[in-house]
């Protein structure tokens, strides 16, 4: 342990004796080999949180680095669909395989299990984060440099399964400008906070519209209020990502990985640091 440590794990990517005792159970599959490891939370649903997940996978995937996606959102997946995948992952008695994208990022979503896309998942608790637990323990990925996680909202059965099994390093948690959803972001860095999960910091989503005509940039949902929620956690805003017409359209038409713009390359430079 460091002399300098408060006892705050939560905001601490440092290994040590007493973060040993936090170890989590689960080991990944046995031909996996990953690096890092960063959550994507919300407090809530409709924020942006898997495009945050698809977009930061894609921005490091372009730096170089060997990147893949846990979509941890079993009752709501859509990462298959910002990234046009239409094929099923396989598998063979060493494991399943994640299904690559056109970039080469690779990707585990049940989704990619499933018969038919718009098939529901009607499954309790307990079942959900099993299968979670599978897509770590019994997916092959490889050489991964950084494994993003795309969990559901909220503090529910999911991200406790997460964090109690998965040796998360971090996570990144996605808000937007109402003072409602930035309450309910408290919730998730609090949960964060009590089950010592390092928080790399806050990404902004549908920050403000800028109009191509004048070029102003106007607060469609409202003054933000991500800084005073950094500033109460002591955490860094990381990124405020604006209401733009083009990363909808890349979504919807399964072509995210040409989205264009720069607002997570400070992300990603925080990231290859840490």
């Amino acid at each position: 342990m460091s002399e300098k440590c408060d006892q705050n794990c939560s905001n601490c990517s440092q290994d040590c004796a007493e973060r040993e005792k936090n170890d989590f159970s689960e080991k990944p599959h046995e031909m996996s080999n990953i690096k890092k490891v960063i959550g994507i939370v919300s407090g809530k649903g409709g924020v942006g949180k898997s495009l945050v997940t698809s977009m930061l996978a894609v921005t490091m995937n372009r730096l170089g680095y060997n990147t893949a996606i846990l979509d941890a959102d079993i009752t709501g997946p859509s990462i298959p669909k910002a990234f046009g995948i239409n094929n099923k992952a396989t598998g063979n008695e060493l494991g399943i395989f994640p299904v690559k994208s056109n970039t080469g990022i690779d990707i585990m979503s049940i989704n990619l299990l499933l018969k038919n896309d718009t098939d529901p998942v009607v499954w309790r608790g307990p079942i959900i984060g099993n299968t979670v637990k599978q897509f770590w323990t019994n997916v092959i990925w490889g050489d991964v440099d950084f494994m993003f996680i795309d969990m559901p909202p909220g503090t529910g059965d999911v991200p406790l399964t997460v964090f109690q099994s998965i040796a998360v390093d971090g996570i990144i948690v996605v808000t937007s400008p109402q003072e409602l959803v930035s309450m309910i972001v408290s919730k998730a860095v609090k949960m964060a906070e009590l089950m010592n999960i390092p928080i790399i910091g806050l990404v902004e989503n549908m920050s403000y519209y800028k109009c191509q005509d004048c070029g102003r940039e106007h607060k469609i949902f409202g003054e933000s209020h991500i800084d005073d929620i950094a500033e109460e956690h002591k955490l860094r805003v990381l990124a405020k990502i604006p209401i733009d017409p083009r990363i909808s359209a890349a979504c919807d038409g399964g072509i995210i990985e040409l989205f264009e713009g720069d607002w997570l390359s400070p992300v990603a430079k925080i990231l290859e640091q840490y």
